[in-house]
């Protein structure tokens, strides 16, 4: 069955997933009208839906069966304009008119031009496993600029309901992903990121329900943006009760022009419906960046060594060589040499901009370095934070103009640095030679790729249309991504932004995972690693064992526990391995070795989350690949007289049996409804892994 059908007559067009349709269509003026976003349905029955109307509740109100498609500035609409812009005799509402449709690569193409101006609009939508992906694309076929207020990627309708509910992240530095399940206030909602970044402080996915949706049931319908800088999401909930939200790149007061000719294309805003709650939500999800998103998803991701929690700044040859031979005792598969190897990087006030290796630190370049670390077998890799510059720097005394800034501005300083304007040409291709020189001279295998600071000054005083810099930095960043896995293959990439500041769709269809949080502190990691995991997969978060006390909090935990907590997804490694004891030793490389053991699993299988650390001291999470299972349970310190009751497993099959690691066998349907009871204690911090297979 096709998965666009088109009804001529109706002037309607119906998607369909796996578990799910989506059905909009042309009024009699042309305009486009959502019509349905849910179960699924035939085109029929979409037909059915589309003839619906809701009576307006007044005169003063808009006509009642306005559900615009991609609401735009202009006639009885006094919702959230996803699409503004100002023509150059000041008109800025838009009257579209029908120009055509296509398929184009399997997408579906909806083709709009303006009335009277040289504006065409093309609605963009393709199927992917489970998610309905949009965008649309303008352009101007005239001789004028034309002034870009707001282009939002895709609005989105949620079906009549008796409630309706938000989910979504709030967080900080070292404290991202924090989930937020609140009613959803009447009036309009906004979510956004100012700061050049999807940010730390949310993220750029929202998820509704009805109030009525929990972990394993209910209606959930979520989107997320597939773009990794500044961002808006506007939910707008009336008095009447209907709910529409819209999104897309950029934030108020940000506008840019466009030329002549040009084409302007949002970025991805997908959306996915399901019916079996918030857990299956997250798995489709998960299966969609896989399958659809994910570079060398099929990969198993390598154990890394990273040299920051041992050496700080004071980074050399000889130091990180008896590193790597530490970490490559331990079973580490790839040893990264973070901040200081570069420059007179010897703080963090200098040096950043002049990626050539500090002469004292390494007198022979970083050659024998690399081949120390290859020698043990493992993998080398770099930090570098190509988008940033200390005033400092070579870099800066040579090009003061290349960083972002306004005139007769204070150019403000975070972390002692400034923000490089990849939007200007010169200044992305000078990051990318030197990126190039760096990864093909000494084989680098893979790139920590930083970026620690947000947007301030976010001017380009040379260009007549500084608001461009806003997208086209971004772009630039692609682009180089994307021009580095294409000329080095066999480069692998993790995204990193002060922790979890840049974590989207967009960032991961070019990096191989993401440093989820500078906070290691394994008890606040739960509670990260359980935000993160809401949208994106275990296989795409890397997760580091550190010292004890944490660097971080100053918390203790057992070293198992902390590697049991990072277990749950991409182990690392972080922890100063001279200072460990032979006994630490010996435990951190039977641990590493149980992770390769249960790996392809946690990687690559379905995760169940069993219990909310929000609202239990007993957590665990489940991985289901094929017949083989992976559970992994946290408790933290518990109250007195408050036992906890183990969770019930789920994803398994009722009437098979699984072994277990001791060889006990457990019938399905006994795991399933009363889970499995690894009997950890309740004073201090306590874990356990439990594996299964199916016989």
């Amino acid at each position: 069955m096709s998965l666009v059908e088109h009804d001529p007559a109706h002037r309607l067009w119906l998607l369909r997933t796996p578990e799910s349709s989506y059905a909009f269509r042309l009024d009699a003026d042309d305009r486009p009208r959502h019509a349905h976003w849910g179960p699924p349905l035939t085109l029929a029955q979409a037909t059915q839906v589309a003839e619906r109307r809701n009576p307006a509740e007044s005169s003063f109100d808009e006509p009642g069966d306005e559900r615009p498609e991609l609401p735009a500035e202009g006639g009885a609409f006094f919702g959230v304009a996803a699409l503004a812009v100002r023509f150059e005799d000041g008109t800025s509402a838009l009257e579209w008119r029908y120009a055509g449709h296509s398929l184009e690569n399997g997408a579906l193409v909806v083709q709009l031009a303006d009335r009277h101006y040289p504006l065409e609009l093309s609605l963009h939508y393709r199927v992917r496993g489970d998610v309905i992906e949009r965008w649309t694309t303008l352009r101007t076929t005239g001789d004028a600029e034309i002034a870009l207020l707001r282009t939002d990627s895709a609005s989105w309708t949620l079906p009549r309901r008796d409630g309706a509910r938000l989910s979504r992240t709030s967080g900080a530095w070292s404290a991202e992903y924090g989930v937020l399940r609140e009613p959803l206030p009447v009036g309009e909602t906004t979510l956004t990121s100012r700061r050049g970044v999807s940010s730390h402080q949310v993220n750029p996915w929202v998820m509704l329900d009805a109030g009525d949706a929990t972990e394993t049931s209910g209606e959930v319908w979520s989107t997320a943006l597939a773009w990794s800088g500044s961002w808006r999401i506007t939910v707008d909930h009336t008095h009447t009760g209907r709910v529409t939200w819209t999104g897309g790149f950029g934030h108020e007061n940000v506008s840019w022009r466009l030329k002549p000719g040009e084409t302007w294309e949002t970025p991805v805003f997908a959306g996915l419906y399901a019916a079996d709650g918030f857990g299956g939500t997250s798995r489709r999800w998960h299966a969609y960046v896989r399958e659809f998103v994910q570079p060398h998803s099929g990969e198993l991701r390598p154990i890394v060594y990273n040299s920051w929690e041992a050496t700080g700044w004071d980074v050399d040859e000889q130091t990180e060589t008896h590193l790597a031979e530490a970490a490559a005792k331990l079973g580490a598969e790839l040893f990264v040499m973070d901040d200081g190897w570069f420059g007179a990087r010897v703080g963090d006030a200098a040096g950043l901009g002049d990626w050539t290796a500090n002469e004292q630190r390494f007198p022979a370049g970083l050659g024998p370095l690399v081949d120390a670390v290859h020698a043990h077998g493992m993998k080398f890799g770099l930090w570098v934070e190509p988008e940033m510059v200390n005033p400092d720097s070579d870099l800066y005394r040579a090009h003061p103009d290349w960083v972002l800034h306004m005139a007769n501005r204070t150019r403000t300083t975070l972390r002692n640095q400034l923000v490089l304007n990849f939007a200007r040409p010169d200044v992305a291709d000078w990051a990318h030679k030197w990126l190039d020189r760096l990864v093909g001279e000494h084989g680098i295998d893979y790139l920590k790729w930083d970026m620690n600071r947000a947007f301030t000054e976010a001017g380009w005083p040379s260009s007549a249309d500084p608001g461009r810099l806003w997208g086209e930095h971004v772009r630039a960043v692609y682009a180089i991504f994307d021009r580095l896995r294409a000329e080095h293959p066999g480069l692998r990439i993790q995204g990193c932004a002060g922790g979890g500041g840049r974590t989207d769709l967009g960032i991961l269809a070019r990096t191989d995972e993401i440093w989820a949080s500078d906070n290691t502190d394994a008890a606040d990691r739960i509670t990260i690693q359980h935000g993160y995991g809401q949208l994106y997969p275990a296989g795409t978060m890397s997760a580091w064992v550190t010292d004890s006390p944490n660097p971080t909090t100053g918390r203790e935990a057992p070293l198992s526990f902390r590697f049991h907590v990072a277990m749950a997804g991409v182990l690392g490694l972080g922890g100063d391995l001279p200072r460990w004891s032979a006994a630490e030793l010996a435990e951190a490389t039977a641990l590493v070795a149980l992770y390769k053991e249960i790996r392809p699993v946690v990687q690559h299988g379905e995760l169940y989350r069993l219990a909310d650390p929000a609202r239990s001291a007993l957590t665990a999470v489940q991985y289901v690949l094929g017949g083989d299972v992976v559970v992994i349970f946290w408790r933290r310190p518990a109250e007195f007289a408050r036992p906890v009751t183990p969770p019930r497993l789920a994803g398994l099959d009722p009437t098979a049996r699984y072994r277990d690691q001791d060889g006990v066998v457990h019938h399905g349907a006994v795991l399933l409804s009363h889970g499995i009871d690894v009997a950890l204690p309740g004073s201090g911090y306590a874990s356990a892994v439990v594996r299964l297979t199916r016989v």
